[in-house]
């Protein structure tokens, strides 16, 4: 396995969709990538010369990548949090927060079904 940005890559698969193993690069990064490394992307990673290897290392580490970018987005999410924006709110609730209906479904945002009981009547 190669290893780039801290992260194994599998060394069976082409190289443009070994990269998207990566956080923060997808198909169109790592076609960007290799290119600019000059490899081409239908060779698969076993393939690669330790010269190409580096070469694409240093493609990638132009990109803001792996933990930098995690750190990023969640110092953002927690931004819209501490300014009370309805973004922010959104995520403080775990509601979907791109005007998504919630009735029925955003079961990925609010997690399982927490049943609620009815209200009995009063019988005389």
């Amino acid at each position: 396995m190669a290893r780039i940005a801290g992260v194994d890559i599998p060394k069976q698969k082409r190289g443009a969709i070994s990269l998207t193993y990566i956080y923060g690069i997808g198909r169109s990064r790592a076609k960007k990538i290799l290119a600019t490394a000059k490899v081409d992307e239908n060779t698969k990673v076993q393939d690669w010369t330790d010269d190409d290897i580096n070469k694409i290392r240093d493609a990638v580490s132009t990109f803001k990548i792996e933990g930098e970018l995690r750190s990023e987005t969640q110092l953002n999410i927690k931004r819209l949090m501490d300014i009370g924006c309805y973004r922010g709110i959104r995520h403080r609730a775990g509601l979907p927060l791109r005007g998504q209906r919630t009735k029925n479904n955003s079961r990925t945002r609010k997690g399982r079904r927490k049943t609620v009981a009815n209200k009995k009547k009063v019988t005389k």
